[in-house]
Parts: C-alpha cells; structure tokens; sequence
C-alpha cells in the first residue's frame, strides 16, 4: 500500500504490522529503550553518539540565555564530544545561573518532551520539533566539527520523517526519547566522576557553586534527580501494560 511517499524505509520495525496497535507500540517502546540502553552502555557507540547529548546540552545553554536576555555569541562542538557555549552579559546573577544550570537538564527534559509527543501520537510534530530545533543550534555553530555534527543529525531525523514507515517513526522516537533521557544520565555521572578525580574544575556544577554558593555535589544530585524524575515520567507517559 502506498503512502504518498517517495519511497519507504523498511526497517524489521514494519514485521510488527500483524500486531495490534496497542501491542506494536509496546514492543516499540521496549525495543526502543533496548537499544538506547545498548548504545549508552557500549563504549564504541556511546563515543560517537554521545555527540547528539552535547548538541543538547550546549543548545539548552544557548536558549536559556537567549531568554534571560544575554547576548549569544557561537556555540562550539569539538570532536572530544565536549561542547562550549560562549553568551555575553552579567558574570553573575539570576541569568547566569539559570544558564549554567540549564546544560544537564536539558537532555532529559527533552526527553520527556518527546515522551509526551509520543504519547500523544504527535509523532510528525516531534520529528519536525527536532529539525527545527537542529536547524537553529546550526546557525550558532562556529566551527566544521559542530556544523557537520548537526547536520548529520539532523539528516537521520529528516530521513525518519520523509522516507520512515509509521512503525519506524514510532520506533525511532521511543528510541530519541529514551536515549537523551539515559546519555543525559550518563554524561551526569561522567562529570562527577571527572569531578572526583579534579580533571572537571571548570565544569557546570563548580561554575554553579562559584556563581551561587552551593556545594558543586549539590548542583550534581539535582541534575540527576531531574534525569530520574524524567525516566519515570517518560516511563509513565509510554509504558501501557497490558496492551491493548
């Protein structure tokens, strides 16, 4: 059957038609979460996938201090998959710190976002949320690693949108919403661990205790209990048992 499509990706995704509905998006949010699990917890994968988090990571540096009115100036993404984001204006106050705080909890807050489009079966607004989303970190990027980073990412999410059967699309955003929730988590443990070590003294959590006062260890719980309360609310949001 023909979807008005140029063509359509087929993916072992699609064998899962014969199902019921309730039952395919189950077994989607299962394999989903698998697979975000696997490329989180491997090294070789999470080396290279990790990038993705830190476009996250530095985009929400990059609008939180659009909205709290500082001057953006670029955003750089470097092969370690360690990202800078440089913004103009106060070296203190409210601004400041909503803006250094905003780098960790942006990826599972994205997460859960995304959680709820899926749960709402807005999967198109998701995958369009995410291009655009990409499309103007793009225009921030000042160097060729971070812009051929972005770009790769978002081809896969414009790929998805055009070319991807509704099982696949189904099936890739559990995939996104799980694992910017998870690598959000794991990027938090790496920085406390970097921090236990003292090769992090510059990291968001010691520039949040020098803006605020509060134990950088402080900052660490809290950007991981916001990756927890995200995991359990995506959880939530997309696990129905018993399906229907």
């Amino acid at each position: 059957m023909t979807t008005g499509r140029p063509s359509s990706l087929t993916l072992p995704f699609d064998g899962l038609d014969q199902l019921s509905t309730g039952q395919t998006q189950a077994t989607l949010v299962i394999l989903g979460g698998l697979v975000a699990l696997l490329v989180v917890g491997v090294h070789g994968t999470w080396r290279l996938a990790r990038n993705v988090v830190t476009i996250a990571h530095e985009g929400g540096h990059a609008l939180v201090a659009i909205c709290s009115g500082r001057t953006l100036t670029k955003i750089l993404l470097h092969s370690d998959t360690s990202g800078v984001t440089v913004s103009k204006g106060r070296r203190d106050g409210p601004g400041m710190v909503a803006t250094a705080a905003a780098g960790y909890a942006t990826p599972p807050v994205l997460g859960i976002g995304a959680a709820a489009l899926v749960a709402a079966d807005a999967i198109s607004a998701m995958l369009v949320i995410a291009v655009v989303l990409l499309l103007a970190t793009l225009i921030l990027i000042r160097n060729a690693y971070g812009v051929l980073s972005v770009a790769l990412t978002g081809a896969v999410f414009v790929v998805v949108a055009v070319y991807g059967s509704a099982n696949v699309q189904y099936g890739f955003a559990c995939f996104v919403t799980w694992f910017l929730i998870i690598g959000g988590l794991r990027t938090v443990l790496e920085v406390q661990r970097k921090r236990s070590r003292r090769r992090a003294p510059d990291s968001d959590a010691d520039q949040l205790e020098r803006l605020t006062g509060v134990p950088a260890g402080v900052w660490v719980a809290l950007f991981l209990l916001v990756g927890v309360f995200s995991l359990l609310g995506a959880g939530r949001l997309l696990v129905v048992w018993p399906p229907v």
